[in-house]
């Protein structure tokens, strides 16, 4: 590939490092990127499904997962992993990354990893086409595009050092902490880097030198290129030969440090694990020298490097092969930010017209948008659009579970609270309450339960006996007055719906068979209108393409139950209505209707 990043790449985070990820989304603000570089965050002792990070003065939710096939699934357009996870954990996060494929490439932050499993997770990745930055680096970046974490440090030195921006300077080091020192140094001294990389400390890394300057020598906007080596190893005479042999033709800045060592009379180890030298070869005094022998621009000392990068981009300057860049508009990231305490993902009502998911209300309100209650419960609740067959079912649910006459419970409590003269919304207050696990929470339940012995392959019988052991009775299962002989029109009218129009309904016929067996010990044990109900949403949901574990989240958090609350308060409201418009008088209960059993209360 030509470049290694660009305004696109996005990342999936390995370990919630939320420091390094701040910092990240402020350099995406900064150069104005349009979508945040962090796709997902893997974080896999979390019980969170988001973080909440700064993107300029306002917000943005970065979905947590649990495994980094999780994220991937969901962010397959996320090519980079930033692993940082300790030296324990990041060979296996890495060979896992590799495994999965689709990441283009992956940076290990980890230091110490042990060698013997490093040179098999770097071969593993070359095998596979992945470059792998590290181990033991700060990352790399493509100034104006895309920064891995910490590199370049803050925002102000950031700017300061042009990194904002592409310049015309291929950067390679080994150090984090010198790469910032000379991309400061080339800001000063040229215009600025158009692609960096700290390749990483430790003795095996992923990409060496000569695998990225190759890349930069592709890449048509690095003009020149600057190498900072270090005593140890022989990674710089690839690149001397890459040069005699014509693979790299651009102009070449290098520098190895540790030229000190010359002068200790023992081996001395400067810094990264590698930065030793086990033969004359790898001193940097003699790689120095076979550099320069190779044309390579080799200053006398570090501290002339300033002025050799200088000369090198003024005569490429002279000779228009480098070109003045134009500062782009940046943003500036807010010193003071403050955050929010609520999140709201499904209307908004900041423009001229609030939206529901998205979409105008116009545009889902009036009769000629074709749109019903069912559209805009899908949008509201679901966040998706629904297709017909699916909106249309849902208000056929809240149709039938609209009243069920002034007996039941929830419609009494309104009819009493109406009449001691409270308001229609205390009185709806009052019947909703009743609702719960004996009155419209089977719904909840014969999704869950029928769902979970349809899951577990359990034929009726083993059903049966598996909800007996449970302690208690099937949900869905049972009517007072319908039976075999005496059919609930509403459960026939809900299944005819969706024999007609649902693709399968694979969990309705194994309720269906259920059925037949209890019906088989009592008539009266037939499916209900609420285990209808909640057996084809579970149905609808598969059909719709949700997985199990979206299906399970929604059983659990109240969603079936839901749709019972919205029907039945428009019956309750009716009888609230109906109490008002007859005037009725506070209710007091009749005392025949009551067993009065007072007993003389014992003295103790």
């Amino acid at each position: 590939m030509e470049k290694l990043y660009t305004k696109d790449t996005q990342a999936i985070f390995w370990n919630n490092n939320t420091t390094a990820i701040q910092r990240m989304l402020d350099y995406d603000y900064t150069i104005q990127r349009k979508t945040p570089s962090v796709a997902a965050i893997v974080a896999p002792t979390s019980g969170n499904k988001f973080e909440k990070f700064f993107y300029g003065p306002d917000e943005v939710m970065i979905p947590l997962y649990k495994t980094t096939a999780a994220a991937k699934k969901e962010h397959a357009n996320a090519d980079v992993l930033l692993n940082f996870g300790s030296f324990r954990t990041a060979y296996d996060v890495t060979m896992e990354a590799i495994e999965l494929g689709g990441f283009s490439s992956i940076m290990v932050t980890a230091e110490g990893i042990p060698e013997r499993l490093a040179r098999k997770m770097n071969n593993t990745a070359r095998n596979a086409g992945v470059t792998v930055i590290g181990p033991a680096t700060v990352g790399a970046i493509a100034p104006g595009a895309f920064k891995i974490a910490n590199i370049g440090g803050t925002i102000e030195n950031i700017v300061n050092s042009k990194l904002h921006r592409a310049g015309s300077c291929g950067l390679v080091t080994r150090s984090g902490g010198l790469f910032n020192e000379l991309s400061n140094i080339i800001a000063i001294n040229a215009d600025g880097i158009a692609e960096g990389v700290a390749i990483g400390g430790d003795r095996f890394v992923g990409s060496v030198f000569i695998d990225n300057m190759l890349r930069m020598e592709r890449n048509s906007e690095v003009k020149y290129m600057v190498l900072l080596g270090e005593v140890g190893g022989t990674e710089e005479y690839k690149i001397i030969e890459a040069i005699k042999n014509g693979q790299i033709k651009k102009p070449v800045i290098a520098w190895c440090i540790g030229t000190i060592a010359k002068h200790f009379s023992t081996g001395v180890q400067f810094g990264h694990a590698g930065a030793s030298a086990n033969a004359d070869a790898e001193t940097a005094a003699a790689k120095n020298k076979a550099m320069a022998e190779a044309g390579i621009y080799v200053p006398a000392s570090f501290n002339d490097l300033p002025a050799t990068i200088n000369k090198v981009y003024t005569d490429m300057l002279a000779d228009g092969t480098i070109s003045e860049i134009p500062e782009p508009s940046t943003s500036l990231v807010p010193k003071v930010r403050r955050s929010k305490q609520f999140i709201c993902t499904i209307s908004d009502d900041r423009g001229e017209e609030c939206t529901y998911a998205g979409f105008p209300i116009s545009s889902v309100a009036t009769p000629d948008t074709g749109k019903g209650i069912g559209d805009v419960i899908s949008l509201l609740w679901f966040k998706k659009q629904y297709p017909t067959w699916a909106t249309e079912f849902i208000e056929t649910v809240i149709k039938t579970v609209a009243d069920h006459g002034p007996a039941v419970s929830g419609a009494h409590n309104a009819k009493v609270t109406a009449r001691a003269g409270k308001s229609v919304v205390e009185a709806l207050v009052t019947g909703l309450l009743t609702i719960g696990p004996r009155f419209g929470g089977a719904i909840d339940g014969a999704a869950k339960y029928f769902k979970h012995a349809d899951d577990n392959n359990l034929d009726p019988k083993a059903f049966l006996k598996y909800m007996k052991g449970e302690g208690v009775p099937i949900p869905g299962i049972g009517h007072r007055i319908k039976s075999l002989k005496n059919p609930d029109l509403r459960v026939t009218g809900l299944m005819n719906f969706a024999a007609e129009h649902f693709p399968a309904t694979p969990l309705l016929d194994y309720a269906r068979t259920v059925e037949a067996l209890t019906t088989s010990k009592k008539e009266n044990l037939i499916l209900n209108v609420d285990g209808t109900i909640g057996i084809l949403m579970v149905d609808m949901w598969r059909a719709l393409g949700y997985s199990e574990a979206e299906i399970n989240e929604f059983i659990e958090s109240g969603t079936l139950n839901a749709f019972f609350i919205v029907g039945r308060s428009i019956g309750f409201i009716g009888h609230v209505l109906d109490e008002k418009r007859l005037a009725m008088p506070m209710y007091r209960h009749p005392m025949d209707d009551i067993l009065y059993d007072v007993q003389e209360a014992e003295k103790l």
